[in-house]
């Protein structure tokens, strides 16, 4: 593989470390040369780490990029990496000459880069927001930056993630104090306490922050020095206001630092206080010497810091806890030590410059085998299901279709049908077309093999006439193109009108396979409709085999929701139906009942945005304690997760509740159509009525029967649960079968 990397070549700080250390890295395992369009300290130190670079500046741009073309053509680079604006501009120029893909590492908020210049701003900046969207592939050195990328509508499965590392192996040395502070012209005793940041000055660094917390900790502890290392356009206001606040003998301005691990050797706490951030170096540098961290919260830095345990974060901009967890750390050396102790072990481990090396090589296969499939478009596998309307439960019938499906057919080409098209594309890696789009619709027909109507409960006139008719029609119109079609873990019924019961036992007798995900009611269905043609099967809802997310990726949303993540929970999932609203109090008295008499605090879950949200704090005002409310929209997983950590859920939404019992959660449904009905009686697992008839009593004396009883159903889900999701990988193979 050889790979071609593209920088400005102006770059310091954190993104040269990047590309210095992995491009060097990098060479270890395959064929990698670094362009830099500057003569400079960047360039000279590439060379001097035996990195293959090469030197483009011309003064003539196109001449600049004829010759990045020529490289890429005449070496056979597979793929071009780029590393900020001007990069970023040349690799898609370069792309669309020589066909080869393209992929940037976005170090920073590329709408922040420019902040301290109105020129650069509206020349790079808008220069490089465009670039960005013609880019193939994008690397985010944070989660936090991936999320920021997937917001501006960048697509998800475009992005990948490669969080910064650095050399754990190598053996930096040691750094005598006092020739630090004869370098660097310090005035500095033995028993000071030295709290350093190492940045560029720039606003986006927050240094006014790390000023005014200096002069909180000063006020309480005198012989605490503040050290500022680095340079950058704010350094005159800085030290301006340094000296106008009376600091200047305790915050003290280094200048340039050519050698990071000299600063972090010498310094007791690191601190950074940037407003945004991807990952920075300056805390891994840190972390490499065991020192005691306090930083910001932003970026890719909870995914290192545990909050009090191996450092302290702070809101961005909050100088006051800040100075707080600085005076903490001052005045206690054994923390210091163990928290520095603490965040080397977990760098160490997680954030090691092999890592960082091993997941990037891993990206380029990734990107290599995509554009390869890309080569060959035309899906095998149609899916239309009721997707783009951000429904979570929905959502997780089309991850699980698409998992399941290439667990068994790797390279499996997919469409679906959808509301939102480029959402779902990012999504779930798959191609996507507008469920109205007949034209594209019927091309894609032509040279499919297999049509899926996808999970859920699709066939039915209970919500509208107008859903089961495009549901059919989209069958009736595979099997006219000769498509397979299969009815993929369906719902069936209620189909109320008779005319649509004789349109649907027409289509439905037409299709090759019926899976239905239970019994009754919809076996029941299919045969009072007379569908006696395909094959019918009972399997399970395709969601069953989705995993939760990390545990301690949900202690993040839990403290990010303001919920104590120590419990005991009791979870609502709840929605609004029809014009009822007299359960809406019955449930806020149960809520109330529960926290009061058991101590288990109530989270309302919505699976619906933004619909279940509205009526879920409507309930929740309703109650005369507290509640918490998932007001943050998240992935499947990470909801699965959030049900996790309930003890017991009461739930109207169906997914809520296969979400619960997958998770062996004991669960106590709220009835409003059968499907819910028919879910609960297949676990056997009880129901309080329908939500109409809705009574505060029976409610109640259902959850205390949960409650008393709960180790033993936890038990009896457990087995159900591996039951479920054996019998819903039965759905891909059966899909497979037919291609």
């Amino acid at each position: 593989m050889k790979v071609l990397h593209l920088i400005g070549g102006g770059d310091v700080g954190g993104a040269k470390t990047h590309v210095l250390s992995l491009v060097k890295e990098l060479s270890k395992h395959i064929d990698v040369k670094l362009i830099s369009f500057r003569k400079g300290v960047f360039a000279d130190d590439a060379k001097a780490m035996g990195i293959d670079v090469e030197v483009i500046q011309s003064g003539n741009l196109l001449k600049d990029i004829r010759r990045v073309i020529s490289i890429v053509q005449d070496e056979n680079y597979v793929m071009t990496h780029s590393h900020g604006a001007k990069a970023n501009m040349i690799a898609v120029i370069v792309s669309r000459y020589t066909k080869v893909p393209t992929v940037t590492t976005v170090h920073s908020d590329y709408r922040l880069d420019y902040l301290q210049s109105f020129i650069k701003r509206v020349t790079f900046g808008i220069i490089n927001t465009i670039a960005l969207r013609f880019i193939d592939y994008y690397v985010a050195v944070s989660k936090n930056f991936k999320d920021m990328l997937v917001n501006r509508r960048f697509l998800p499965n475009k992005i990948f993630t490669v969080y910064n590392g650095i050399d754990f192996d190598h053996d930096i040395g040691t750094y005598s104090k006092d020739k630090f502070a004869k370098k660097y012209n310090l005035n500095i005793d033995s028993s000071d306490i030295l709290v350093g940041i190492l940045v560029r000055l720039t606003p986006v660094k927050g240094l006014t922050v790390f000023i005014n917390a200096a002069k909180e900790v000063i006020k309480n502890n005198p012989n605490v020095k503040f050290l500022i290392g680095g340079e950058g356009e704010e350094k005159k206001s800085l030290e301006a206001k340094v000296s106008s606040m009376g600091l200047s003998d305790n915050v003290l301005f280094l200048g340039f630092v050519n050698d990071p691990y000299e600063f972090m050797s010498n310094i007791d706490i690191n601190v950074l206080t940037s407003i945004s951030e991807s990952f920075p170096y300056s805390i891994l540098e840190g972390t490499r010497v065991k020192k005691a961290t306090v930083s910001s919260n932003v970026g890719g830095l909870p995914d290192l810091i545990d909050h009090g345990v191996n450092g302290f974060l702070f809101n961005p901009g909050d100088h006051v806890k800040l100075s707080q967890y600085l005076l903490k750390l001052v005045n206690d050396r054994e923390l210091r030590e163990d928290m520095g102790n603490r965040i080397y072990l977990k760098a160490s481990e997680k954030f090691s410059l092999k890592n960082m090396c091993k997941t990037q090589l891993d990206i380029y296969e990734s990107v290599l085998q995509a554009k390869s499939l890309e080569s060959h478009s035309d899906p095998d596998i149609i899916i239309s299901g009721y997707y783009g309307f951000k429904n979570i439960g929905d959502d997780a019938m089309l991850m699980a279709i698409t998992k399941n499906l290439r667990q068994h057919k790797k390279d499996a080409k997919i469409m679906v049908l959808s509301r939102e098209p480029h959402e779902t594309k990012g999504l779930y890696n798959v191609d996507s077309v507008f469920r109205f789009n007949l034209i594209s619709i019927l091309r894609s027909m032509k040279r499919g093999k297999l049509f899926i109507n996808g999970g859920g409960n699709l066939i039915q006139d209970n919500t509208s006439t107008r859903s089961l008719i495009y549901y059919l029609l989209m069958i009736w119109l595979a099997k006219k193109r000769h498509m397979k079609v299969m009815l993929y873990a369906n719902g069936i019924g209620p189909i109320n009108r008779r005319i649509n019961r004789k349109i649907t036992k027409y289509v439905l007798n037409n299709a090759d396979v019926i899976t239905l995900r239970e019994n009754c009611p919809s076996k029941q269905e299919i045969d009072n409709l007379l569908i006696t043609t395909p094959k019918v099967l009972i399997t399970a809802d395709p969601a069953t085999t989705i995993e939760p997310s990390p545990s301690e990726e949900i202690d993040k949303i839990l403290l990010n929701e303001g919920i104590d993540g120590e419990g005991p929970f009791i979870g609502f999932s709840i929605r609004k139906w029809h014009n009822l609203d007299r359960y809406e109090r019955v449930v806020a008295d149960a809520a109330d009942y529960v926290l009061k008499t058991h101590g288990l605090k109530p989270v309302f879950i919505p699976m619906h945005y933004p619909s279940d949200l509205a009526i879920c704090e409507r309930i929740a005002s309703k109650m005369s304690g507290n509640a918490y409310i998932i007001k943050n929209k998240y992935s499947v997983p990470e909801t699965i997760g959030i049900i996790s950590r309930m003890d017991i859920l009461v739930g109207m939404r169906l997914h809520a509740l296969i979400f619960a019992a997958c998770q062996a959660i004991p669960v106590v449904g709220l009835i409003y159509e059968p499907k819910v009905e028919g879910f609960l009686k297949s676990i056997n697992q009880p129901s309080a009525g329908h939500v109409k008839d809705l009574d505060y009593d029976n409610l109640i004396a259902l959850i205390e029967k949960v409650l008393k009883d709960k180790s033993n159903i936890s038990r009896q889900l457990a087995g159900i649960s591996d039951s479920l999701k054996e019998k819903a990988i039965e759905n891909a193979k059966i899909a497979i079968d037919l291609l």
